[in-house]
């Protein structure tokens, strides 16, 4: 699925990465905890988190996460997306739960990484 996809469907907005959007998803992981995430191995996967702060978008660099999806209607802050935007990772402030977006992007055919 097309980041582009991602945003409309979940009636998102998107923050930074506006030339990732025609880029490809195929798995979504959500966790609040960065040192999880810090264990994948994937080059297309989208990461549905709460924890809104600069170490999301580190962590995101450091794990080669393309995009990232805050919910719960977290906004992120003017140094969060200038360091996306220099590390081209795309970011979608979401007013959905972390359940309801994972339903939703489920139902749309992105899978669970394991």
């Amino acid at each position: 699925m097309k980041i582009s996809e991602i945003v409309t469907i979940l009636d998102g907005v998107l923050v930074a990465g506006k030339d990732q959007m025609d880029r490809e998803i195929s798995f979504g992981f959500a966790s609040d905890l960065m040192s999880d995430v810090l264990t994948l191995e994937t080059n297309d996967l989208v990461l549905l988190t709460g924890l809104c702060n600069i170490q999301s978008i580190r962590t995101a660099e450091m794990s080669d996460i393309p995009c990232i999806i805050f919910v719960r209607r977290k906004k992120v802050t003017p140094e969060m997306i200038e360091l996306a935007e220099e590390s081209e990772i795309t970011l979608i402030e979401c007013n959905y739960s972390m359940f309801k977006t994972v339903v939703t992007l489920a139902e749309h055919g992105i899978r669970p990484l394991f």
